[in-house]
């Protein structure tokens, strides 16, 4: 494994996938430094996750699993709502 020369800031991930920085801080909160994210430290309490090439691949992967499980859910709830679907 090649040694990791950069990381990208949530900010700037959000910025590249057209996502939600909110939604990707979320999604991140599940992932460990093996799945490519570590935390990044600055002055004070000011913090905010990073990651590497492979954990924006995997990032990207939990995004689809999370936009799946939030139809899923939004399915079953207009089921449970109109009985007749």
């Amino acid at each position: 494994m090649a040694a990791i020369a950069h990381v990208l800031t949530l900010a700037r991930v959000a910025e590249l996938l057209g996502e939600d920085e909110d939604l990707l801080h979320e999604i991140s909160l599940e992932m460990e430094p093996e799945d490519g994210v570590i935390g990044v430290h600055g002055i004070g309490d000011d913090y905010t996750p990073a990651f590497t090439d492979f954990g924006i691949a995997n990032l990207r992967k939990r995004i689809e699993l999370h936009k799946a499980d939030a139809r899923r859910t939004s399915d079953v709830a207009a089921t449970k709502l109109d009985p007749r679907s």
